[in-house]
């Protein structure tokens, strides 16, 4: 229908109309009825409706924001952001540490047993792994996985410096990295361990996991004797005896904790039960055992995993955390040796200790 000529006395409606709907008006004048109807924008349709025998008109608005000027897909430059993780990522644990700037106030920060909310608590985890631990960092490769997801391979390796021996504690894992699209920033933080299937927090499988842990031990001496199983305390007054001042100086020597008994064959039938000395202690320093049975020996160190229990150990119990360390090993793709040591970090029959199961080839590939 065309536009109708508007009188001088009536205004013009503005086009700041809301969905409205109008009806034909009947006129109070003499003459003949004379519909009018307002002319519509050009963005508003018109839908005649049939209802009672009375015609209405349906106005709708749509939205001229919306079909004027459409918003426009946020973008990054992933590959930018991809090299500074190349570039800024070893930096994670040294004295430059990382770049805040690059991360939300908000970021959120989750691994299997540790989880924070924000850019300081995100920098003082850093902070406390690098103080406990002294975590070497090897990053491994860096790609984009997702619109606004950039995902990194690494290996960490955390060196036990509460321990006399500083044991290192390997770990092996993916860190997904995501992107707010309004900031460009790291809003988000997961890292995912190979070593468990259950990486949501809380995850108690993460939490036995750090217990049980494939670590690199530097060599380190020991005083030993025969023993007569895993679990016995046979020998351990003859190992003790040798630091306590029974040796070719009469020295005492510092007592130092755990006491190993270590099985050399897959039978566990041949067992020798030892005490660590001091590691500034070497072989020319030391004093010669008095007794026949007693020796000393370098262990070489090297790679071992390790499974934490407490309570007291009987052969039954150590035996089967054992098998099951070793049936982890093998799931996780390590090839094991022969035997195993337990480490008892009180007096032998008391709490806390571990078995521990040397693998041969701990080489891994990541692509």
């Amino acid at each position: 229908m065309a536009a109708s000529h508007f009188p001088a006395t009536i205004p013009r409606p503005t086009t700041r109309l809301s969905a409205t709907t109008f009806r034909q008006q009947p006129t109070t004048t003499t003459s003949s009825p004379t519909p009018f109807f307002l002319s519509l924008p050009k963005n508003i349709t018109r839908t005649k409706i049939s209802h009672h025998k009375t015609s209405k008109w349906l106005v709708r608005l749509r939205s001229v924001a919306r079909e004027e000027s459409p918003p426009k897909p946020t973008t990054f430059d992933a590959q930018q952001l991809v090299d500074f993780l190349y570039e800024d990522l070893p930096h994670l644990f040294d004295d430059q540490g990382i770049d805040r700037t690059a991360y939300d106030e908000r970021v959120k920060f989750r691994d299997p047993i540790t989880k924070h909310d924000s850019i300081s608590g995100y920098l003082f985890n850093i902070a406390m792994l690098r103080k406990l631990f002294s975590p070497d960092f090897l990053l491994h490769w860096v790609k984009q996985t997702g619109p606004y997801e950039i995902t990194t391979r690494w290996t960490m390796v955390m060196k036990f410096i509460l321990l006399p021996w500083k044991p290192e504690l390997v770990f092996t894992g993916t860190s997904v990295m995501g992107i707010n699209p309004e900031t460009k920033k790291f809003c988000s933080h997961v890292d995912y361990w190979d070593s468990i299937e259950n990486n949501d927090y809380f995850s108690v499988e993460g939490l036995l996991d750090v217990a049980k842990q494939v670590r690199k031990y530097d060599p380190f001496i020991v005083v030993e004797t025969n023993g007569d199983k895993l679990s016995g305390s046979t020998g351990f007054n003859s190992v003790a005896g040798y630091i306590f001042g029974k040796n070719s100086a009469a020295e005492k020597i510092p007592m130092t904790t755990p006491v190993f008994t270590q099985a050399f064959d897959p039978e566990i039938s041949k067992v020798s039960i030892q005490i660590v000395l001091p590691s500034e202690k070497d072989m020319n320093s030391l004093p010669a055992p008095n007794q026949e049975e007693i020796s000393l020996r370098e262990v070489e160190g090297g790679i071992a995993a390790v499974s934490k229990f407490s309570g007291k150990p009987t052969e039954d119990i150590v035996r089967e955390k054992e098998k099951a360390l070793r049936s982890n090993l093998i799931r996780d793709g390590l090839k094991t040796k022969a035997g195993c040591l337990l480490a008892r970090y009180n007096d032998p029959g008391r709490t806390w200790t571990f078995t521990m199961n040397c693998p041969s080839d701990h080489s891994a590939q990541f692509e």
